[in-house]
Order: structure tokens, then sequence, then C-alpha cells
């Protein structure tokens, strides 16, 4: 495992990634419900070592369109595909490669912060488990946190939580929908700076956000989801959804 320099804490990406190959391509991709499609028709590839930002206005689709890229929600037309496969979540290759967090508190009642973490860690094979569970309660803030259940956490550690457990095991694709949600401005750019990092070590992550310095900070490309889907770079982006920003604080 490599260091993350940035933040002093332990990485978990896989590294040594070929470059320029598809991790994610979705072809003629039609998101929506039924057979009616929700935004316009999204095509895009996405290597190892970039960071793709989905924007736009609240309700255009974005988070309908990552829930079809990683199959929780099937496409009305078009297919993507995952390091070169269909895209199946039931598969040990995906669960292997693909970490997930969306804006939904998924988790056991019962356990605490660490149980958590320690076996979404343990269940992808890391070794030095309390190492890694160890860096990551420290970088979210939650260190003092460790043995409390999830119902008893406020909402903006709750989101912390989640994020960590996506860093808590390996992964060659992250998917992040609008991950500084509920966080403050410290934690927001400490994360950004993170992910900025990640990527440039090979990470290949899929990003919905409404903040644009969080996006300028991360994203290496960017589409802008409407009726019709329009590529932008990171500045572009940014720039279009600066006034519609819920997070400036």
């Amino acid at each position: 495992m490599s260091k993350n320099t940035s933040s002093g804490q332990r990485s978990t990406s896989p590294v040594n990634r070929e470059r320029h190959k598809d991790v994610v391509r979705a072809e003629k991709l039609q998101a929506g419900y039924g057979t009616k499609g929700v935004c316009g028709v999204v095509s895009f590839s996405l290597h190892a070592g970039q960071a793709l930002a989905l924007v736009g206005p609240n309700g255009a689709g974005k988070s309908t369109v990552v829930k079809t890229v990683v199959g929780q929600l099937e496409p009305v037309s078009g297919q993507t595909l995952i390091n070169g496969a269909t895209v199946d979540d039931r598969t040990l290759g995906f669960r292997r490669e693909v970490a997930v967090v969306f804006d939904d508190d998924a988790f056991f009642p019962a356990l605490t912060v660490e149980e958590h973490l320690a076996i979404v860690s343990a269940g992808h094979g890391v070794e030095d488990v309390e190492e890694v569970i160890g860096a990551e309660l420290e970088f979210f803030g939650l260190a003092g946190l460790a043995g409390t259940r999830p119902y008893n956490l406020s909402s903006g550690q709750r989101r912390r939580m989640l994020l960590a457990a996506a860093f808590v095991r390996p992964r060659s694709l992250l998917v992040l929908d609008e991950p500084e949600q509920r966080l403050d401005t410290a934690m927001r750019h400490r994360l950004a700076a993170r992910l900025r990092e990640e990527v440039d070590g090979g990470l290949a992550l899929l990003v919905v956000t409404h903040d644009p310095e969080f996006l300028a900070t991360v994203a290496t490309k960017a589409l802008f989801i409407a009726d019709t889907i329009h590529p932008m770079t990171p500045a572009q982006a940014a720039a279009a959804i600066s006034t519609e920003n819920p997070h400036v604080d």
C-alpha cells in the first residue's frame, strides 16, 4: 500500500494501473425509469487517473445516471462497461474493484463505527485492518467516535463514516454522489485534496457535485447533465454551477 502524502494517511487504492484503458465506458446510455428517460443520452469514457464530474441543476438526472452506470438501475437503453465487462454489481469482480457512496445512510444499527469499517476492510482482503481503520478514523475526525453506533451520530458524522468505508478498501473505481454534502468547509477541502491525489495516483473517479471549488480541485473533465449533455472543462463546469452552490458557508 502507498502513502497518501497530503493527508498523511495510508491509501488503499490500487497502484500501477494501465493508463489510457477504459475503466468505465458508457455507450449511448439513456438513464431513467421504465421506458422514460430523465435526461439526454450519455456517452463517455473514464480512464485510470481521470475524474469525471457530473453537474447540472437539481432534478436533472445526475444521480439517476450514476446509479445506472453502476448497475443499481436498469438503463432505458444503451449500456455501461466497467473494466471491459457488462455491469453486474452482484459479481465478485465488480465488488472487488468498485466502491460507491450515494446519499443514503446505509448502516447496520447494531454495529459501531469501527465495526462497520472492520467488516468492509476485512471483507475486501485488507491485511493490516487495524492500521487502515485507525488512519481513516483519524482522517475523517471519527477517532473519538469509533465505539459509537451510527444512530447516535450526527448526519454529518454518518456521512463521514460512509465515506471512510469507501477508503478502507481497495478500489480502482470510486463513485461518489455529492460527497461534500453535510461536510464542513475544512473536511470538504481535505477530502477534495485527497481525492485529487488519488486520481493523480491512478484512481478512476466518477463524482456528482454541486460545489464549484470541490469540482475545480478534483475533476479532470466534466459533463453537464440536462435534456442535452454538454462536455465541459472543470473550469467551465465550476462556473456553470457557481450560482447554485448550496455549500458556501
